[in-house]
């Protein structure tokens, strides 16, 4: 009876170890049949100049786009290719844009400025921008996962840029938080010397606020809007630390 069920058990495990070899192999896909999949994936103008080869389920993307979100895209359809093991994006970004660093800085600048206008978020986004040699580094803090979203994508979308580095932060969601974000808005903009800097839009003072800690930013006229500014800023009740990195016009900080 033991040998009985000694055979028994050897036969089920032969059989499922034989069913599960099948499933493998029915699952496994070839690299010719990866190269067709990814080639109907990059079937877009935007990829025409974009070549790919396929060994042992590692896809190699190289060729030209215009922008740098075409390279992530041409990334993301790359690893949605059934049985594709890894992808590397050699692929380069090339752009008839001639423009310096400093130059294409002050462009995204302007761009982000206005960006998500009308939302009414956007006094209460921060971001900071470095390029060097066309590779964008995007710093800061974003209200909310939408505004970081839409600033990367701003960015990736323009002319010029090759890479984005994201260092973004996104301030934790707080019911105090956004209290606060009022209240101070409210104290600073309705100061009869500051509601200047509600005029346009994309050039606020802009404040930012995570667990209590109010940080302004942007460029104000002179001395004396930015310490009124802060002294605003300070009086709202629930503020546990106001830093007032207000920048004065045509003045460098130390």
């Amino acid at each position: 009876m033991r040998l009985v069920k000694s055979l028994s058990a050897a036969l089920a495990f032969a059989l499922t170890f034989s069913g599960m070899q099948g499933l493998h192999a029915a699952n496994k896909h070839t690299d010719a049949e990866i190269q067709q999949d990814l080639a109907k994936k990059l079937a877009h103008k935007r990829f025409v100049n974009v070549q790919s080869s396929v060994k042992n389920g590692v896809v190699t993307l190289s060729g030209d786009v215009d922008v740098f979100s075409d390279k992530e895209d041409a990334d993301r359809r790359a690893h949605h290719v059934d049985g594709v093991n890894a992808v590397r994006n050699m692929i380069n970004v090339s752009s008839t844009t001639k423009l310096s660093d400093q130059e294409l800085r002050d462009k995204l600048a302007e761009k982000l400025a206005y960006d998500r206008v009308g939302y009414g978020t956007t006094a209460f986004n921060s971001f900071t921008i470095g390029v060097h040699n066309g590779v964008v580094t995007l710093g800061g803090v974003a209200y909310g996962p939408v505004d970081k979203d839409s600033a990367i994508s701003l960015v990736s979308n323009y002319p010029g840029v090759r890479d984005v580095i994201d260092n973004i932060e996104v301030a934790p969601v707080s019911p105090n938080d956004d209290r606060i974000r009022l209240e101070v808005a409210r104290a600073v903009y309705g100061f009869a010397t500051l509601n200047k800097y509600a005029i346009d839009p994309a050039k606020p003072i802009r404040i930012t606020v995570v667990n209590g800690n109010v940080t302004l930013t942007g460029v104000v006229n002179n001395e004396a809007d930015r310490e009124a500014a802060g002294i605003r800023a300070n009086g709202v009740p629930g503020v546990f630390k106001v830093t007032n990195d207000l920048q004065v016009a045509g003045h460098t900080r130390e």
